[in-house]
């Protein structure tokens, strides 16, 4: 670790449960966020290191390099997807599938590690 640089961090209503470091995406109202549960999710940050409990407030990275939970082994470089616990894993959509990035690993880990994400959301066609 050591590159964390959030640079713009907002408050949220939490639609869930939410655990520290883990990818989120946009709840069933505009302040309302839940946490990721897959690739395919429109994932757009990552929640701070303090987790939230449903109908609470949370506290998400959405631009900058943020701390975030590996679900496998990633590699720095590869882009990053969300598992079914919100935790990154490295993005590998089969021919033809699209997933949804949240970023770029700024360091190789492994599952349950804590590494950085450049935050980068964005779409990927395999």
């Amino acid at each position: 670790m050591g590159r964390l640089n959030p640079t713009q961090t907002i408050n949220y209503r939490t639609g869930g449960a939410i655990a520290a470091y883990r990818i989120v995406r946009h709840g069933g109202a505009d302040d309302l966020v839940v946490q990721a549960a897959g690739a395919t999710e429109a994932v757009f940050g990552v929640s701070t290191s303090i987790p939230s409990p449903a109908n609470d407030r949370c506290d998400v990275v959405e631009e900058g390099i943020a701390e975030v939970e590996y679900g496998g082994t990633v590699t720095r470089g590869q882009l990053l997807v969300a598992d079914a616990q919100g935790r990154a894993v490295a993005a590998a959509p089969a021919a033809g599938a699209n997933v949804r990035v949240i970023g770029i690993a700024q360091e190789s880990g492994v599952l349950g590690d804590i590494g950085s994400v450049k935050l980068a959301p964005g779409s990927l066609q395999g």
